[in-house]
């Protein structure tokens, strides 16, 4: 089928609750993608900072393979799998956690969390959980109602009981609805959909202390900021500043749908049997995906330490140029952002009809969250992009 015949069979199919641009994507080598009709684009997007390793990757073909001669792709969690516990460990050695639930999203690794988090302070009278404005957690039930977005709530009323708003990066507001009744604390230290904003340091470490004083448990949610895509394995590696329980997605399955909340101290043992549980939780695929990523995250994490630079470096020299247009560049590593004056989607459409794959974040942030193996030429070329696109848009 052609580009056009795929979108308008998906257009009669689906339902809207997506507004997607008009491609349909057949294939992909390296961080380049090519639609059905053929035309390549440079992927700045990467499956929204799931695809680290682009497109094409050799070990993740052999780890595929391996699992379908095996012929068994799923078993369900009433049995173990190598390849799920091979996984496990490797995410408590690289994060310093003490145990691993597996799912299949971010929004349920969320759900796990706010489980753990009200079965850990029931017994106490703990029920209450602080999360933040602009925030972004899932869309599922609860996740949703963490989420600290009015439009992600609008028309699914009523929302789950017990959640509390505080400002980002303000721990005085934390203060303010801090108290005996709140089990946990919930925050990313990158927001990602409230529009690429980094933690300030002061903020994650008041965080930690307050959930000390109040036995409180810590959870960040590195569904999108975490799996080296800032620069280090985790991004509160950054922050010296460990959680109680971390929740990752995305990247995790190497393409394929993975969740999982990681555990530490206090938290490695409030779930017991029939606590909680995932069908495909650890599926037998996704976790062959999964060690091949993490087998290579400090590897990754390093080059993106240094290449994210060089992407931040080339995006402040953009906004240097076009200072009517772009109010701030914000991120780490590879989750950056530029931060506009002028509608952003008709920016990420002019980088598309240019062969550059990019998004947006929050209502005026154009987001770049590019394979964790992009090289520094590839980002040369999608700044030369971006900075001409940013030409053609009018204010």
């Amino acid at each position: 089928m052609t580009n056009a015949e795929v979108c308008a069979l998906g257009r009669a199919n689906y339902t809207e609750n997506y507004s997607q641009f008009p491609l349909a994507i057949r294939s992909g080598r390296g961080i380049v993608l090519t639609d059905e009709d053929g035309k390549e684009y440079l992927d700045f997007v990467s499956g929204i900072a799931v695809n680290a390793l682009g497109y094409g990757d050799e070990e993740e073909r052999r780890a595929l393979l391996e699992v379908l001669d095996d012929g068994v792709l799923h078993t369900s969690n009433l049995f173990y799998n190598r390849r799920a516990v091979e996984a496990a460990a490797m995410l408590n050695r690289l994060a310093g956690s003490n145990r691993v639930f597996f799912c299949n999203s971010g929004t349920e690794a969320n759900e796990a969390a706010l489980k753990m988090a009200r079965k850990f302070g029931s017994p106490l009278g703990k029920t209450t959980v602080i999360s933040f404005h602009h925030s972004f957690h899932g869309r599922t039930y609860g996740s949703m109602t963490l989420t600290g977005q009015e439009k992600y709530h609008k028309g699914f009323s009523p929302l789950v009981p017990g959640v509390k708003y505080a400002e980002y990066n303000d721990i005085e507001s934390v203060r303010a609805v801090m108290d005996e009744t709140v089990c946990a604390i919930i925050a990313e230290p990158l927001q990602g959909e409230g529009g690429i904003i980094p933690a300030d340091p002061d903020f994650l470490s008041g965080l930690r202390e307050l959930c000390d004083r109040y036995g409180a448990l810590l959870i960040f949610d590195e569904v999108q900021c975490g799996m080296g895509r800032t620069g280090r394995p985790f991004c509160f590696q950054h922050y010296s500043v460990t959680p109680d329980i971390l929740t990752l997605a995305k990247a995790l399955g190497g393409g394929l749908p993975m969740g999982s909340a990681l555990a530490f101290g206090k938290a490695a043992d409030i779930f017991s049997p029939g606590d909680h549980a995932a069908t495909f939780g650890g599926n037998v695929a996704a976790a062959a995906l999964a060690t091949v990523v993490l087998s290579r995250l400090e590897e990754l994490s390093a080059e993106v330490a240094r290449k994210g630079e060089y992407l931040a470096e080339g995006l402040r020299a953009i906004a240097a140029r076009h200072p009517d247009k772009v109010s701030a560049v914000r991120g780490l590593g590879f989750m950056q952002g530029l931060d506009l004056t002028v509608p952003v989607r008709a920016v990420v459409s002019s980088c598309m009809e240019e062969g550059l794959l990019v998004c947006s974040a929050g209502y005026t942030v154009l987001r770049l969250v590019p394979p964790l193996i992009t090289t520094c030429a590839e980002i040369d070329r999608a700044l030369a992009i971006i900075d001409r696109s940013l030409a053609r848009v009018s204010l």
